[in-house]
Parts: structure tokens; C-alpha cells; sequence
């Protein structure tokens, strides 16, 4: 599986920025600097202490963003079937804030839990949905940043046709806005893919 920046949905989805004077903030923000610093077990203890915080506070937004990063640190740990459980947990939560935003990101990181659990339709599936969303909002970045996520579930899956014809989807992409030298590197690696190993 490839390494991916996860973005985090606290950076769409608002958190209540109470610091030090809101014990759950403080640990999620405390979460947040062991993540960064991958010391995972501290990481998660803090996440988990924030959650607890925020579900007795009935604080949605802050129980959709601990249970986020929760499934970061599963998924950095791979373990997958975690991971997609505490983001199952936000997406329902963003679901009903119709939250379309955070879903997106949400749905990112699905695709990496699911490729680890060898889920390769499951993760395709995501990724055309994603597809969906950013071609109907007019963002060529997020459909070309979809269609590369795309491509490696297709090598991972072992079908190199497809991520071939990906990789030139996104060169086309490119072309279109007179990105020659990146359009031509995209058909380069779709060529590489379809050369015999």
C-alpha cells in the first residue's frame, strides 16, 4: 500500500476551539501532536480520552473528529478493520450534518483502509463515488487527485489495463489544460504499465 498525507476532517468539520479550558479539546488537541510526532500508543490513548470526553458532552463534531483520527492511527498501525469502524462512526455523524466536505475526506481514507484489507472494489467503488462529487463541483484537482488514488488500488489489485488507462484519463485531463510535460509523463507510466515484465 502506498504512504498517503491524511488530511484531517478537523480541518473542515469545526471544532469548538475551547483549548485548555475544555478538557476533551485538550486531549484531541494532545492527540493530534502525538499523531504528528507517530508516537501512535500515545496518540490513540489521547483520541480515545477526547472521544469519551466528547460523547459525555454530546458534542457531534468533536466525536465525528476523534473517531477520525482514531482510524488514522489504526489505519497507520494497519489495522484496517478498526480504522474502518471509528470512520464509519464519523461518517454517520458528517451523513447527517450533510457534510460533504468531510465525507470526501473520509471517503479517502476508507479507500486506504479497504486496499488494505485487499477490499479492491470496495476501494473503487469510493473512488468513483469521489469521482462523482468532484466532477459535479467543477474541481478538476480532486478528480485527477481521485483518479491517482484509483490507479493504485488498480495496481494493488493487479489489474494494470486499467490503471494504464487511468494514468492516460488523468494525461487527457492535463492536455486539456496545456500541462504538456505532465500530460506526457501520466502516458509515460500508462506505457511502462502496459510493457511486458
Amino acid at each position: 500500500m502506498t504512504k498517503t498525507a491524511l488530511q484531517s476532517i478537523d480541518s473542515i468539520v469545526a471544532v469548538d476551539q475551547k483549548k485548555s479550558s475544555d478538557p476533551a479539546q485538550a486531549q484531541y488537541e494532545e492527540g493530534k501532536e502525538f499523531l504528528k510526532t507517530n508516537e501512535l500508543a500515545q496518540a490513540a490513548l489521547a483520541f480515545h480520552n477526547a472521544l469519551l470526553a466528547f460523547e459525555e458532552n454530546d458534542n457531534q463534531n468533536g466525536i465525528a473528529n476523534a473517531s477520525n483520527q482514531l482510524g488514522n492511527v489504526c489505519l497507520q498501525r494497519q489495522e484496517y478493520e478498526k480504522a474502518m469502524m471509528h470512520y464509519q462512526r464519523a461518517w454517520g455523524i458528517c451523513e447527517k450534518q450533510d457534510d460533504p466536505m468531510s465525507l470526501n475526506v473520509l471517503s479517502a481514507q476508507l479507500v486506504l483502509a479497504h486496499q488494505g484489507l485487499k477490499q479492491f472494489p470496495e476501494a473503487v467503488k469510493l473512488c468513483l463515488d469521489m469521482l462523482d462529487t468532484y466532477h459535479s463541483g467543477n474541481n478538476p484537482q480532486g478528480v485527477v487527485e481521485t483518479l491517482e488514488k484509483l490507479v493504485n488500488v488498480y495496481i494493488e489489485a493487479g489489474d494494470k489495463a486499467k490503471a494504464a488507462d487511468t494514468y492516460r484519463t488523468i494525461a487527457s485531463i492535463h492536455a486539456q489544460y496545456k500541462h504538456k510535460n505532465i500530460a506526457e509523463g501520466f502516458i509515460k507510466k500508462a506505457q511502462a504499465l502496459e510493457e511486458p515484465a
